[in-house]
């Protein structure tokens, strides 16, 4: 049986130096392979203690029955500031809990209905602009991928194609981005005074100021239209019209920006690596690419139709499973603890790992086994509702996993019933994890009109 690919797990112990060589140039690959049965694992270094927690009571725990004593941890947050400034992801306590009594309307229900029509637009232009690559030569499908899922985020949020000037500039600034962000600032895994800046790298805070800087422009022209009653009813309007209901507050240009540089960074990034995963899944498995196009059909795809769309759903899901596209969070202990006989001080670092738990092997019935029917059975349920978490989980769930949800769907039937993907000898994919899991050298596949 063929098997998606998977990393190789570090053998035995290694030096806290060479963890940090194998750290920077993949997450996953510097892991011991005992972390697919542990339920706990702690990792020393010189600076802090760290625990890597897989056991689902210990996850139910940390995300759902107590997350406010598990802040996120100061240590993601510095090597992502220069972007993200002081947005959603990365903020704790009171700061955090008003942007999400923000932000959480313009994701509700009714909300995504009406972001539909953009999501589709994005999704048809994809098709049309894949068409003239369509002929069998060898294509890196991530760099479609992650053009289609910018178009989403463009469309919905601001009401603009990804051909708009504006837009374009931030794609290919925020590409620009990709290539000069490490896989963690190892200057925040030293105990410095907080007051103390950390260094980065010249190129990726030059890159983060020119996206911020194009954010802000159309942020302001958003804020402009707003006040003369001429803004489009969008994700932006409705975020910066939002009033925290308990404390009257709206945001400011800046604080927008901080939001809209997350989504553009969330929504784009995650979404382009589980979309080309997926795609590769199917390459990897024909069979399923018929079933998709099947359930398809040749009608325009409506927003009631998603529901109806059961066997991508299900490809997609497992396709989170697999590649989960944030494969580790990391967590902070506020307080003292005690997990699974062991003391934890305040301080030390608690990290879950979808990766690991969506593969865990006393968990999950042949976890390494592409297989979308697994979720019919008792083992897949149960392992949905208790060893399942591409979004994150409890107050902190990403707050765009159901707008996630049905932009991958919808984007996989509609480019599988258009073409056939299919592998290209001699350059398998092997998954590499930094911000998020993509191709270490790309994904490549042919596209063939179906």
């Amino acid at each position: 049986m063929t098997l998606p690919p998977k990393p190789p797990s570090r053998a035995g112990r290694v030096s806290l130096w060479r963890y940090m060589q194998l750290f920077k140039q993949d997450l996953l690959s510097a892991q011991p392979a005992r972390l697919y049965r542990a339920w706990m694992a702690e990792f020393r270094t010189p600076f802090f203690r760290s625990y890597l927690c897989n056991q689902p009571a210990l996850i139910d725990t940390v995300l759902k029955s107590r997350p406010d004593d598990f802040p996120k941890s100061d240590r993601i947050r510095e090597g992502l500031a220069p972007l993200l400034g002081n947005s959603v992801f990365v903020t704790n306590g009171e700061t955090w809990k008003q942007q999400r009594r923000i932000i959480d309307p313009a994701f509700e229900g009714g909300r995504l209905r009406d972001t539909f029509p953009a999501m589709l637009a994005a999704g048809q232009s994809a098709v049309a602009r894949l068409q003239s690559l369509a002929d069998g030569v060898p294509l890196e499908i991530e760099a479609q991928t992650s053009h289609v899922a910018a178009d989403v985020i463009f469309r919905t949020l601001f009401s603009v194609p990804i051909e708009d000037e504006k837009a374009s500039a931030v794609f290919a600034a925020f590409r620009a981005h990709q290539r000069t962000q490490p896989v963690v600032n190892l200057a925040a895994l030293l105990p410095l005074p907080k007051w103390m800046p950390r260094p980065h790298r010249r190129d990726t805070v030059r890159t983060a100021a020119q996206i911020r800087a194009l954010i802000t422009q159309m942020t302001e022209a958003r804020m402009v239209q707003i006040e003369d009653g001429t803004a489009p009813d969008d994700l932006a309007t409705k975020i910066m019209t939002t009033v925290d209901p308990e404390t009257g507050a709206r945001f400011e240009t800046d604080d927008m920006v901080d939001q809209v540089a997350i989504f553009f960074l969330a929504g784009h990034e995650t979404s382009a690596s589980a979309l080309a995963w997926a795609l590769y899944l199917l390459a990897l498995y024909p069979e399923w690419q018929d079933r998709i196009a099947e359930e398809a059909g040749a009608g325009e795809i409506g927003f009631s139709d998603i529901g109806q769309l059961k066997v991508t759903r299900d490809v997609f899901r497992e396709t989170l499973r697999l590649y989960p596209p944030v494969p580790m969070m990391v967590r902070e202990a506020a307080c003292p603890e005690r997990f699974r006989d062991r003391d934890i001080k305040p301080g030390s670092q608690i990290v879950l790992s979808p990766w690991h738990l969506h593969r865990h092997e006393r968990l999950w019935e042949k976890p390494d086994v592409f297989d979308p029917t697994r979720f019919e059975t008792e083992n897949g349920k149960a392992c949905l509702r208790e060893a399942y978490m591409p979004f994150s989980a409890g107050q902190r769930v990403c707050t765009g996993a159901g707008f996630a949800m049905i932009e991958g769907v919808l984007l996989l039937a509609l480019l599988v019933r258009a073409y056939r993907f299919e592998l290209v000898p001699g350059r398998p994919a092997m998954p590499v994890a930094h911000l998020t899991v993509r191709g270490k050298d790309g994904i490549w596949l042919r596209v063939k009109p179906r």
